[in-house]
């Protein structure tokens, strides 16, 4: 239904001026919501409990130095917070340190504060490194803190994690074990509202088979485990698909143990809501229903098997029934837990009409589904939207969604405010509650990158803007375990009061990082901080470097050999605005920095090996480091290739082809050294998950899609999202990336020696065909390390950068 546009105005005019008066009340209504969550808390003898297990998996050896208490907001002036006191009458046989919190988050938070700062440990993924604990005194040997003890209060209520997306990019293949060591880590670092998202399909499959849709029904509406968050957000179905009830009945148990174990920390979860994606049979069950079918999202030929999901209309009276079925069936299932629900229902599909009064009618209902369930409901959603799509989201039709709700009722993900934070533009989300996020990672992919001086920046500057809403910080990234330093320094902002010193942070981090003060190591980070770790030209980074997303191009198109006469790794950062003028159809790897930069840190990162090389953190750096300079040294041979192909240059080449699959070779040898860095883990874990042949070969399909094709292809036109999720692990280059790039080279070698065109669909159909054979195969890859990362490290900078 559509409404004239003087009542559309007049809609606006009373939502604005809600707003202007609802807006000068924002910490009342807050502190009113924070107070409402307190009384989902479990008790403080189960909290203190939970914290002590956590250290008891952490510091076993410890167990007995610390003792912990929770202790009442009013102690800490009226806000949550951490507070760390040397133990009274402390001796052997009894507690050192007492970490007292408002809740079991902030004792774990304070913990890992005291063993940070004052004993120079190190919490990092396993992926990553590791923990580094061998700088910790003995019990008995504490160091203790001064008279009064440190209190830390937060200076905004939340500290969110995850992207709507990171279930599939991460934790797609984890079981238990996995899921307990992050969300300890969460703890540690200070989390507390984390998405969870784990098993929402069995809850669907329960609440749609309500509305008489069948399990077959089904089996073309969920897409595959790899694929999950793209189906719940209605851009694919049945791709990767169908989900087995074994699969199902897996993660329900699964989910309950991680909202267990969060609620018992203090934690207050997100659980997902309705937004309006629905199986095609509900068309025929309900045929009077507004259900529209939407656009096609990122397939090759529009095809329906996967593409053009359906939508039930917000104003249609079934959208309330259903929205309300699915919270209460959760509320069922996990216990009143929360009254937070993430709903993203425009995630890159936009409204069918920009009419603000139909969108402010779209938003109206959304919450109305989730309030029927839970009278309390918040509604949390992220605001990629205002970014991925700002030519549909003017401030009209921003105001018509973020007002379409009470006051109060809607927190905002200020979801990549790392780089292009909406506040600034949008005057605070027009009076709405938001988070400052760091998105940083795009598509799970290995790429050292940051924007550390704004994170220690960007949220104290959003805090203490004039008429600020932010409620909190997060990280919003599609895929972690990759650059610990960001990750390390983001979460700290939500306990921190004043931007950070980012250099001199770096210097602690290095010496925590590492268990050691090495010059060499600290040194190398200042030169990262200033190069790797600065991005400051706005973009977005997703790692197109060409070995793991190799041009489907025709150099005879282009001719770069004007530009290309100067080396890669001389060039400073203005090279990608310099590239930019250059008009061409060839993909250009974001390079933000000065590679001489970056090699003279990795030249400094080997010569601290003599003092750390029996260390995982620094092995793990050393590798990736090493690693992210020979892959912009590839990209620069690549060019070379192809400027001697359009100068006819047979002879040159092969010697750069040849140069470009070694570089392939010999990174891959580098990855085997760590075992962070191979496939096997991931296909392993995958096949982990089956409980018979059947699942073990699907999910290993799911897992080797994911990280190539991605999405469906023809015969000559790969998929739209190649390479999107790209992964530097060893046995992918080698079985996938190089085979894919000789084919190529071959063809332009081909294409010289019996002097015809490069035949650009041929090589389609080989690379195509190769590339669905590999994500049907059932090759098994090594699951742990092999050879000396600081031996063959040393030996790749000796051959290709001195």
């Amino acid at each position: 239904m559509m409404f004239n546009s003087k009542f559309s105005f007049l809609i606006l005019l009373l939502l604005l001026s809600l707003s202007s008066s609802s807006s000068s009340s924002s910490p009342e209504v807050i502190e009113s919501l924070v107070k409402r969550l307190d009384i989902h808390k479990p008790s403080p003898l189960l909290q203190e409990s939970a914290a002590k297990a956590l250290l008891k998996r952490l510091l076993p050896t410890h167990l007995s130095s610390f003792q912990f208490n929770l202790i009442s907001k009013d102690t800490c002036g009226g806000y949550s917070c951490f507070w760390i006191t040397n133990h009274e009458n402390s001796s052997n046989k009894s507690p050192e340190i007492t970490v007292q919190g408002t809740t079991a988050v902030e004792i774990a938070s304070g913990l890992h504060w005291y063993l940070k700062y004052w004993c120079g440990a190190h919490v990092s993924w396993d992926k990553t490194g590791g923990v580094q604990l061998a700088s910790i005194p003995p019990p008995g040997s504490l160091p203790p803190v001064k008279e009064h003890g440190i209190k830390i209060q937060r200076p905004v209520p939340w500290n969110y994690y995850q992207n709507v997306v990171t279930s599939s990019y991460s934790y797609v293949w984890w079981d238990w074990e996995r899921w307990e060591k992050e969300i300890d880590w969460m703890a540690l670092q200070g989390i507390n509202l984390p998405l969870a998202f784990t098993g929402q399909e069995t809850i669907w499959q329960k609440v749609f088979m309500d509305f008489n849709i069948s399990a077959q029904d089904l089996n073309n509406f969920f897409g595959g485990p790899a694929f999950l968050a793209w189906a719940r957000m209605g851009n694919l179905h049945a791709w990767g698909g169908p989900l087995s009830q074994n699969w199902l009945d897996q993660q329900l148990v699964l989910q309950k143990q991680i909202l267990s174990r969060m609620i018992e920390l203090g934690m207050t979860p997100v659980l997902p809501s309705f937004s309006g994606n629905v199986p095609a049979a509900l068309r025929e069950i309900f045929p009077s229903a507004n259900i529209t079918r939407l656009g096609d999202w990122n397939t090759v030929d529009k095809n329906p098997r996967w593409c053009c999901t359906y939508l039930l209309d917000p104003s249609d009276p079934l959208f309330i029934q259903i929205g309300e079925a699915f919270i209460k069936k959760q509320i069922k299932e996990y216990g009143d837990v929360t009254d937070i629900y993430n709903c993203d229902t425009f995630n890159e599909n936009s409204p069918p009409t920009s009419d603000p009064a139909y969108i402010s009618s779209l938003g109206s209902a959304v919450y109305e589904a989730m309030s029927k369930a839970d009278k309390n409901a918040v509604w949390l959603m992220q605001g990629w939207l205002f970014y991925s799509d700002s030519s549909f989201w003017k401030p009209p039709q921003m105001k018509a969604l973020l007002h379409s709700v009470p006051f109060g009722k809607m927190i905002v993900l200020d979801l990549f405010a790392d780089v292009k934070p909406v506040w600034e533009s949008s005057s605070q989300f027009y009076g709405t509650p938001y988070v400052w996020c760091m998105l940083h990672n795009f598509g799970g992919n290995i790429e050292m990158y940051g924007v550390l001086d704004t994170i220690g920046s960007g949220p104290i500057t959003a805090r203490v803007s004039e008429n600020s809403t932010m409620v909190g910080v997060g990280m919003c990234m599609e895929g972690i375990e990759h650059n610990p330093v960001a990750y390390e320094l983001m979460p700290e902002m939500a306990f921190r009061k004043d931007k950070v010193d980012v250099e001199e942070w770096l210097r602690v981090y290095s010496r925590r990082r590492y268990g050691k003060e090495v010059k060499q190591a600290e040194s190398a980070w200042e030169i990262l901080h200033r190069s790797i770790y600065n991005c400051s030209d706005g973009i977005a980074d997703h790692n197109t470097d060409y070995i793991v997303k190799f041009p489907d191009w025709d150099p005879s198109l282009d001719n770069y050999s004007s530009f290309y006469k100067r080396n890669l790794i001389t060039m400073n950062s203005n090279r990608r605005h310099f590239l930019s003028e250059v008009k061409s159809t060839l993909p250009q790897p974001h390079l933000w920095y000065s590679t001489r930069d970056a090699i003279n840190a990795l030249k400094l990162l080997i010569e601290a090996g003599k003092d750390l090389s029996g260390s995982l953190t620094y092995r793990y750096d050393l590798v990736d480091l090493t690693r992210q300079v020979l892959s912009k040294l590839a990209n620069q041979v690549y060019i070379d290739a192809i400027t001697a192909f359009q100068h006819k240059d047979a002879k040159a080449l092969k010697s750069h082809s040849k140069k470009f699959e070694q570089l392939i070779i010999d990174i891959d040898e580098l990855l085997a050294t760590d075992d962070n860095f191979l496939l096997g883990t991931w296909l392993e874990s995958a096949k982990n998950l089956g409980l018979n042949s059947h699942e073990k070969q699907q999910y290993e399909w799911n897992a080797r899609t994911q990280v190539t094709m991605w999405y469906d292809t023809t015969k000559t036109n790969q998929s739209q999202l190649h390479d999107y999720a790209n992964k530097f692990w060893s046995g992918l280059l080698v079985d996938y990336y190089l085979p894919r790039a000789s084919m190529y080279f071959n063809r332009l070698s081909e294409s010289l020696r019996e002097n015809k065109r490069f035949e650009l669909v041929e090589w389609r159909k080989e690379w195509i065909a190769y590339s669905n054979k590999w994500q049907q195969g059932t090759k098994v890859y090594p699951v742990k390390a092999q050879g000396d990362a600081l031996v063959i490290s040393r030996s790749l900078f000796q051959k290709y950068l001195e």
